[in-house]
């Protein structure tokens, strides 16, 4: 007889439901989040078990690793595509651990994916060195509004980031001023110093994919926002459509439309966040260094604002990026901006 496990997953613990082919509960159990233990609760079903749904929360790659070693079929729940019976009053987590189970064995069940381990913590080693790089930023408008408030002049990032601790005491007469700033471009100099760091390790550790290299082609993206975009899609062919990838990357309007009138929103953090900022890196990048890329973007702008210019160019990029990946040919920037 086949069964179905579902996994409902927490930070400290986690509930697990069996069943089988009628829908009948075998096994209901919470445990500690523990390998040993739930493995030891699986064992007596192992056989059986056509296969094991786990809730992709934050924290599932050791459970998940864990399974997979001792051969167990795993999927990945997608929690923001999963929809509810509507006519429930009252759920819990043995009830999510069911449901689970159940989507499993209609096969109705979206998955997410399973980021292969070997490549998981290079990726997640660039997602903390976009931390990094959004906390430096922080600190540099931070610099720039005290010398905007208090000295009615203006300072670039790049003069900001040549500064040391001397130079930054210097600039105000006001011995708070003087400190705020020397923490700042101390801070700024950590900062930059720690996103250096990880960069040389990644680039040390990890090739940039044959199938990913024609990305370089492309305005905007270079090694770093290459092996970025590379480390996140992981495999291309995940995506059916242009439009799942862009809307994966967070690329796209989440709106609902109805007689030319806005009737809400959908899910708008559906998707990759760090793909969406590599996107948005990139079309700030392109804007400086190529014409064609400059007029789409100062066209919109007029039209609209500059945010939503830089949003428009991060869509059109990673519609073309989708096709460059897919089809391995390089960008043509004829096909991108038609007259």
């Amino acid at each position: 007889m086949k069964l179905y496990a579902g996994i409902d997953l927490h930070s400290n613990n986690n509930f697990i439901g069996i069943i089988n082919e009628q829908d009948q509960r075998l096994f209901q159990k919470r445990l500690p989040n523990r390998i040993e233990e739930v493995l030891q609760a699986l064992e007596p079903f192992r056989e059986s078990l056509e296969g094991i749904v786990v809730e992709s929360t934050y924290n599932w790659y050791w459970i998940v690793d864990g399974l997979e070693k001792e051969g167990y079929k795993l999927s990945l729940a997608n929690p923001s595509a999963i929809k509810q019976y509507e006519g429930l009053k009252h759920t819990d987590d043995k009830w999510d651990s069911f449901w689970l189970a159940h989507m499993k064995r209609l096969n109705i069940l979206p998955e997410g994916y399973i980021y292969p381990k070997k490549e998981r913590h290079v990726r997640d080693a660039l997602r903390r060195r976009l931390m990094f790089v959004r906390q430096r930023t922080a600190h540099i408008l931070s610099f720039q509004s005290d010398v905007t408030r208090n000295l009615g002049s203006k300072m670039s990032a790049r003069e900001i980031k040549k500064l040391d601790e001397i130079d930054a005491d210097q600039i105000f007469d006001d011995p708070f001023l003087s400190l705020t700033s020397r923490s700042h471009v101390s801070v700024i100099d950590f900062l930059s110093d720690r996103i250096k760091e990880i960069e040389k390790a990644v680039i040390e550790h990890v090739k940039i994919k044959p199938e990913f290299e024609i990305l370089l082609t492309m305005p905007g993206i270079g090694i770093i926002l290459g092996l970025t975009i590379m480390l996140e899609v992981g495999d291309i062919g995940r995506f059916p459509e242009v439009g799942n990838y862009s809307s994966y990357c967070r690329t796209v309007k989440s709106e609902k439309i109805s007689n030319d009138k806005k009737k809400g929103k959908g899910n708008q953090k559906n998707g990759n966040k760090y793909l969406a900022w590599a996107y948005v890196e990139a079309a700030n990048f392109a804007i400086r260094s190529y014409p064609e890329v400059e007029r789409f973007y100062n066209h919109k702008k007029s039209k609209r604002n500059g945010i939503v210019a830089i949003k428009a160019l991060s869509n059109k990029l990673a519609r073309v990026s989708y096709y460059v990946m897919r089809d391995q040919v390089a960008y043509d920037e004829k096909k991108l901006f038609r007259s």
